[in-house]
């Protein structure tokens, strides 16, 4: 199965509405926009929200703003791409797979390196978070080669769900850089919630790949025809080996 005949399964929170807004944007556009400028533009745009929380250490509301704009241009850029390509009837499957996923990947870890360089999270918190999102992303692309289905959302929760709640907590930087969480005194507001956001992730990845492992062990595994002496599968294949050895 290859990744550029894959199912698209997208069924997050905002899925639905997005789409409609997207399709609309798309028709609006001026002819001279393309979709590699709109792909350019949502992995500027990251780099950009990583950037910005090096001016929120000098002016918390400039450089929480500045993350927010950061956030809204990355997902014209990001989200639109796809979408102005199939309502112009311009589609390259397999570039643009590669590069929407690729761009995915560098622009993560460019806002977290931007997080990690700007003192609102540790840089062990933001490796871990960048590891846990590498895992998720490398299992989806994996079951999107070997089951042709690109799962784009986990428990209603999308790429767009996610840039809202970053959104949210660069704000509250604002006014709480700290948190006091769970009674262990004071903690980075940043390093919770980017330990909860982990946790969950590879929470995702162990119930994916464990899903897919079962799905593909049960769809290329060999009925079972007969048993063994013993009580041990025998597969249909060997069972007839036998069978014919035994006339002959």
């Amino acid at each position: 199965m290859s990744a550029t005949s894959h199912t698209r399964q997208h069924n997050s929170l905002l899925a639905a509405t997005e789409k409609r807004v997207l399709v609309w944007m798309a028709t609006r556009l001026p002819r001279w926009i393309n979709s590699d400028h709109l792909s350019i533009l949502g992995l500027t745009a990251m780099a950009g929200a990583g950037g910005s929380f090096w001016v929120a250490q000098t002016d918390p509301i400039a450089g929480a703003s500045l993350v927010v704009l950061c956030l809204v241009l990355n997902w014209f850029g990001d989200s639109l791409d796809g979408t102005l390509a199939r309502v112009r009837d311009q589609q390259r499957p397999r570039y643009g797979y590669y590069v929407d996923h690729v761009i995915d990947l560098a622009g993560t870890a460019l806002f977290f390196a931007g997080l990690a360089a700007s003192g609102y999270m540790s840089p062990v918190i933001a490796t871990l978070v960048v590891a846990a999102f590498f895992l998720v992303a490398a299992e989806t692309y994996l079951a999107t080669h070997a089951r042709g289905v690109f799962k784009m959302a986990f428990i209603g929760v999308g790429p767009t769900e996610l840039r809202i709640l970053l959104a949210a907590g660069a704000l509250a930087l604002i006014n709480a850089p700290t948190v006091d969480a769970f009674g262990l005194g004071p903690m980075l507001l940043w390093d919770v919630g980017g330990t909860i956001g982990a946790v969950g992730m590879i929470g995702t990845f162990v119930i994916s790949s464990t899903q897919n492992v079962r799905a593909l062990y049960a769809e290329e595994t060999p009925n079972v025809a007969t048993e063994g002496r013993y009580g041990a599968a025998v597969p249909v294949a060997r069972a007839n080996e036998s069978s014919v050895g035994g006339r002959r």
